[in-house]
């Protein structure tokens, strides 16, 4: 058994390659192609997240499309966000989205808080 780490696609194609030929042998567990097998799999894993990260979508960008998902207008966000001019601040990245503000989208568009929260324009004040 001779690992070495995921530097490249060409890496990780032999890696795949490699886990296919071991998968084709369905190992006993605890034998030494059973364990090269999990290593390979933990080190493809890796170079996956590292190469193909997924980041959260952008809090505004998932309000819009929420809003268009649902057919909303900028009118329809002013119960969550204040009055039809700080919606149209939130939206144009003018102003950031308060506590409350993303509570209320939280509950009112149904969107995780961890996407709302994660904008570093996050405002401390306690009411839209």
């Amino acid at each position: 058994m001779r690992i070495k780490p995921i530097h490249n696609e060409t890496d990780y194609d032999n890696a795949l390659a490699r886990v296919d030929e071991l998968m084709e042998l369905d190992p006993e567990l605890n034998t030494a192609q059973s364990d090269e097998l999990e290593v390979l799999v933990l080190l493809i894993e890796k170079y996956e997240e590292k190469v193909w990260a997924i980041e959260e979508p952008d809090p505004i960008e998932a309000i819009k499309v929420r809003m268009e998902q649902m057919h909303l207008k900028q009118k329809d966000l002013v119960p969550y966000i204040g009055n039809k001019s700080k919606v149209s601040e939130v939206l144009n990245r003018k102003v950031g989205l308060s506590l409350a503000m993303i509570t209320g989208l939280a509950k009112g568009l149904h969107l995780p808080l961890e996407i709302l929260v994660q904008s570093s324009e996050l405002s401390l004040s306690p009411d839209p």
